[in-house]
């Protein structure tokens, strides 16, 4: 059997490798138009970054695990095709804002029906609005070349960023959705198979294709409802002394409710959260269900409220003017263990704070500066009116504190945890002030050592 995967981003690239090393009598080509992506895959230094993913990629790549430019040709070969490209939100038009944007997938599925000259299993992967799949599978049809057939299965991805590569290799679920009809379920069997080399069978769901395309709307949207929810106690923790990690532990300890997802922060961020919500908004706008569309567009609202709130509590603290003075960043990646900055609350926070005529001192582990400018929209060598530079990125976190007012943590690295804060703390501007977002740090600690430190969710 051969599979294609077109896309080589975040999804593509690590679930083609741990297919390719689960599967060793497959062949696996993963094939993008971008060939400087192509050509990373193929390099040392892959784009994506994700724990334990340049194993799986040494293990396979050359073997059975191919990266290529030559979409066609991977196509043409293949008995399997996974979509993997982007659906970003519309910016333009009917939707602007909510509804995602499907021309990349159109554009694909009119790809596979131009070169194909056998029959197909054609795999939805990326993140989709429902009957999409009814979508592709008209233009399949109309574009295909006689005596071609094509069948489109729903395969939604539930991965969680940074653990990626865990998520896959032994995952809580995998569902497959496929028409209801014989060609239909002999498609989702040939799938089923492929995951079934080591994912336990109780594991593999199977659905209609809508029911399957649904599901990865809601899993999106009800861990997001989580994180808001819990970001909206921690606001009102703040005004009444309670904390909100002991409120989270107490309401977790609960069967019903449980412990994940109720981490209070400055906000969610990632590919996923916010524009699957926004696109299960536009469906229900679509459909007439006005109130569910206003329900769902409050865990939005609310996410971007924390993130403004968050703001305002460092302005504030720094005596109502943060103009002139450096701030250090810690952190940029929307969560620890990946290079992803998509949506991620520092840029939010670092816009805002730039607007505040702040300058920012920003260290990430593993964002690169170009990513951080390119961000934030800001050339790397802007300057404000006494010459000093609206944003410089940081080799390390010392660097970036050196002589800062405030150090602000944005993204739960565990390397800030192990920082010497003394040797921080001396090298401050005095009042030395932290602000811990994800609240990782020991405030007790921080405060002993003189900081003053503030954490979300706490009076």
């Amino acid at each position: 059997m051969k599979i294609a995967c077109i896309g080589a981003g975040y999804v593509g690239g690590p679930t083609m490798a741990v297919i390719a090393d689960k599967c060793p009598e497959i062949t696996v080509t993963v094939v993008d138009v971008n060939a400087q992506r192509i050509a990373q895959w193929n390099s040392p230094e892959l784009p994506v970054y994700e724990p334990g993913l340049a194993e799986v990629v040494e293990r396979t790549r050359g073997r059975n695990l191919f990266f290529s430019a030559d979409v066609d040709a991977a196509i043409h070969d293949a008995d399997v095709i996974f979509m993997s490209v982007n659906t970003p939100t519309k910016t333009y038009g009917e939707g602007a804002g909510k509804a995602a944007d499907l021309r990349y997938l159109e554009i694909c599925a009119r790809k596979i029906a131009a070169v194909a000259e056998s029959d197909k299993i054609v795999v939805e992967k990326s993140t989709l609005p429902v009957r999409t799949a009814e979508t592709i599978q008209l233009i399949l049809a109309a574009e295909k070349k006689q005596g071609v057939n094509f069948q489109v299965l729903s395969n939604p991805e539930f991965l969680a960023e940074g653990t990626a590569i865990t998520d896959l290799e032994n995952p809580d679920r995998v569902l497959v959705g496929a028409e209801e009809t014989p060609a239909g379920a002999e498609a989702a069997r040939i799938l089923i198979d492929i995951y079934a080399h080591w994912i336990p069978r109780d594991k593999i769901l199977t659905t209609n294709v809508w029911s399957s395309e649904l599901s990865k709307l809601t899993a999106n949207a009800f861990l997001a409802q989580r994180i808001s929810s819990i970001n909206a106690i921690s606001a009102l923790c703040e005004e009444t002394g309670a904390n909100v990690d002991e409120v989270a532990a107490a309401i977790g300890a609960d069967a019903r409710i449980g412990p994940k997802f109720l981490k209070a922060s400055v906000g969610f961020g990632g590919s996923c959260f916010q524009k699957d919500i926004l696109n299960l908004v536009y469906l229900c706008e679509h459909f007439g269900l006005h109130e569910a569309a206003r329900y769902w567009e409050q865990v939005v609202t609310m996410n971007d409220w924390q993130k403004h709130r968050f703001v305002r509590r460092i302005v504030k603290a720094l005596f109502n003017t943060v103009s002139g003075k450096r701030i250090a960043l810690f952190g940029f990646a929307f969560k620890k263990e990946t290079n992803d900055t998509r949506e991620s609350a520092a840029i939010a926070v670092a816009k805002e704070l730039l607007d505040e005529q702040a300058n920012l001192a920003i260290y990430d582990p593993k964002v690169s500066a170009a990513q951080i400018h390119a961000d934030l929209g800001l050339a790397p060598d802007a300057t404000d009116e006494q010459g000093c530079p609206r944003v410089e990125v940081a080799p390390d976190a010392y660097a970036a504190a050196a002589q800062a007012h405030a150090i602000v943590v944005l993204t739960g690295w565990d390397e800030f945890v192990r920082l010497d804060y003394r040797r921080i703390h001396a090298a401050m501007r005095k009042p030395a002030f932290l602000f811990d977002g994800p609240t990782i740090l020991n405030h007790k600690q921080l405060s002993e050592i003189g900081f003053t430190i503030h954490g979300i969710g706490r009076g």
